[in-house]
């Protein structure tokens, strides 16, 4: 496990070896099994997590039904920010879809770790400022575009998804329901 962290955070220039090792060994990073709630609805996030290996989906329940809002896969924070930071009640739902490595923090040792290595602070900015990019640009694509487009946009953008998620957690995320995405996707297949 601290070969996989090891390798992600000597990824940053901003380390040198022997501190991206002593990072390594101070950050904890847990195995969870495939079905592992990181949270769920009602509860107050005490941790947040970043992939290194492995797939998380966050979906919420409205109506008995799971609406699916995003999954996080390799070099993404899985955290319910509104949650964690203000510690009021979750409205989601964090469930591991596949067996995940995970680095696991909270509050307490990431003031810690900050402490004991400024330089974390530039590269958890940088990491922070990237997710937030990304998800500004994935709400605006997916409220702008039709779900034939959205579904397109998946293949592009994140086709790992597509292999690595049942069909039904797919179309829940573009907003439609299975008989909907795979009638896009037989479409889309006669066109090619």
């Amino acid at each position: 496990m601290q070969t996989e962290l090891l390798d992600f955070v000597s990824k940053f220039g901003l380390l040198t070896p022997a501190e991206a090792t002593e990072i390594a060994r101070n950050i904890p990073v847990r195995l969870f099994k495939k079905g592992t709630y990181l949270l769920r609805e009602g509860e107050i996030a005490q941790a947040c997590y970043f992939v290194l290996t492995g797939c998380v989906r966050q979906y919420r329940l409205l109506d008995g039904v799971e609406k699916t809002t995003a999954f996080f896969t390799e070099e993404q924070a899985v955290v319910d920010f509104n949650s964690y930071a203000n510690q009021v009640p979750s409205r989601f739902y964090m469930v591991c879809t596949e067996d995940c490595l995970l680095i696991e923090g909270n509050l307490n040792h990431e003031q810690a770790m900050y402490h004991q290595f400024p330089k974390l602070v530039a590269i958890t900015r940088d990491m922070m400022e990237q997710n937030l990019g990304q998800m500004q640009d994935e709400l605006a694509t997916f409220t702008t575009l039709s779900p034939e487009e959205r579904y397109k946009h998946l293949q592009r953008h994140r086709p790992v998804l597509l292999q690595r998620v049942p069909q039904h957690q797919i179309a829940s995320y573009l907003g439609v329901t299975p008989e909907s995405l795979s009638r896009i996707r037989k479409r889309l297949s006669t066109k090619t």
